[in-house]
């Protein structure tokens, strides 16, 4: 029981870390917030975009 309470953390806290950092890099490249909300939709998938493509 315990490891499932490990592993539900660790993946809500990646995604969670993915969609702050999609945030973080969409507002610093487009400055803006609309754009940033929809790529912490996107969350790890803007974020993979990113390194791969800039």
């Amino acid at each position: 029981m315990e490891r499932r309470t490990v592993a539900y953390r660790t993946v809500q806290t990646g995604i969670t870390f993915g969609s702050a950092l999609a945030m973080v890099i969409s507002y610093s490249n487009w400055h803006s917030v609309g754009w940033a909300i929809i790529h912490g939709l996107l969350s790890w998938v803007y974020v993979i975009y990113f390194v791969v493509f800039h």
